[in-house]
């Protein structure tokens, strides 16, 4: 009987290790997409249809990081001109619920998403609402499955964590996500949807360095498993420190985008 209890005991701190290490990487990871003060960017973003055909979209992205107060991010669609001036306001929180709101020039008018909508596509692109925000570790919850070859580039070794929403309203049961063990990058993310069916995997690569933990993928792209459609998007002239202040993530700054 004290054998096995000692056994127990150790299977139970085992298992609270594994957990807390996963937890580590995870916040590791975290650190090397937060923590910029503020960016721009330019966005290609190419829709890949079943059969190969492709559209291409122009977009502008504003970043700002406000540190325990959160991530801002503004979406702004230069091209084609039937959706021009769209554009796509995020508020990020480590705690607590994200907030968007979606501009539409044809209408005039701004519309909220809900939390239980943020699981439909963007656009009609395969990233999700909720894809088009940097999530924080804290809304997860993480196990640390393995280690092996990364996915995506076997020239590194990864760890590969489950990580499971905390948010009920999540479109997505789980998520398996490769991170490097050398800078602690994410390469991978394999989506599950609420029946807990591989529904899009995600990959990112050509990764840029702008200081010592800020690092961005210059392609991303997001495979649909289940209808085989793609979308890719390319980022091009990050400049970092531009002087963006949260007047420039206010709904009423969502409306005069141009």
């Amino acid at each position: 009987m004290r054998y096995l209890l000692i056994s127990l005991i150790m299977i139970v701190n085992s298992s609270l290790s594994f957990a807390g290490q996963a937890e580590d990487i995870a916040q590791e990871a975290d650190k090397r997409v937060h923590g910029y003060g503020d960016s721009t960017a330019n966005l290609k973003m190419t829709l890949i249809s079943a059969s190969n055909e492709t559209s291409t979209r122009q977009l502008r992205v504003k970043s700002l990081d406000l540190g325990k107060d959160g991530d801002r991010s503004l979406l702004i669609f230069d091209t084609p001109k039937d959706v021009s001036g769209t554009a796509l306001l995020s508020h990020t929180q480590a705690t607590g619920d994200d907030l968007q709101w979606l501009f539409l020039p044809s209408l005039a008018r701004v519309k909220q998403i809900s939390g239980r909508n943020k699981s439909g596509p963007f656009m009609g692109s395969e990233f999700s609402f909720e894809d088009m925000v940097i999530s924080y570790w804290q809304k997860y919850s993480y196990k640390l499955l393995k280690e092996e070859k990364c996915a995506a580039n076997n020239n590194l070794m990864c760890f590969v964590l489950e990580k499971t929403p905390l948010d009920s309203n999540s479109g997505y049961s789980k998520q398996l996500v490769w991170i490097d063990k050398q800078d602690y990058l994410q390469h991978r993310i394999e989506f599950y949807d609420r029946k807990s069916s591989l529904a899009k995997v995600y990959t990112a690569s050509d990764f840029k360095k702008f200081s010592a933990n800020l690092w961005r993928p210059t392609t991303m792209l997001m495979v649909n498993q289940q209808t085989h459609r793609q979308t890719r998007l390319d980022w091009s002239d990050y400049q970092f420190k531009t002087g963006l202040s949260k007047d420039d993530f206010t709904e009423n700054a969502l409306k005069r985008q141009k």
